[in-house]
């Protein structure tokens, strides 16, 4: 790493305590509640107000207005089951204006994205061992 890179980040990462107190309070009002990993993670507060800073980048896309990008995430906490992210998700897409019915939309549009994770390879291999022609099966 060049010289003035490294006294950049330094001079960042000098900061970092102060930033993670910050980050955390920001995220309470942002969700009105505080996710469970945050406080922990805040442990460490170099690796959590990089990571933090970086979230907050992605979590809050220059391109997606905070209600899509909530919905989003929802969808995304939907899909990999994590139910606190999911109620954490629910409670900032209202706040930022989705309806019951828009947040609704999202967790059936997950559900039907989610169960495609599950068919998709379970029946490609029921194919390739049971396939419809018998003459064409593999045996192992």
């Amino acid at each position: 790493m060049r010289p003035e890179t490294q006294k950049a980040l330094d001079d960042f990462l000098t900061h970092a305590d102060m930033m993670s107190d910050d980050i955390l309070a920001d995220t309470r009002e942002m969700f009105g509640s505080m996710p469970y990993i945050l406080p922990v993670l805040r442990e460490r507060p170099e690796y959590f107000a990089l990571t933090a800073i970086a979230e907050e980048m992605v979590c809050r896309p220059k391109y997606l207005s905070p209600k899509t990008a909530e919905l989003v995430s929802l969808a995304a906490a939907a899909s990999v089951g994590a139910e606190y992210c999911m109620k954490v998700h629910i409670r900032a897409a209202a706040k930022e204006g989705a309806s019951r019915d828009e947040i609704y939309d999202t967790i059936l549009i997950a559900a039907l994205i989610g169960k495609t994770r599950v068919l998709a390879p379970a029946l490609r291999e029921m194919c390739e061992v049971l396939p419809k022609d018998p003459e064409t099966r593999k045996d192992p």
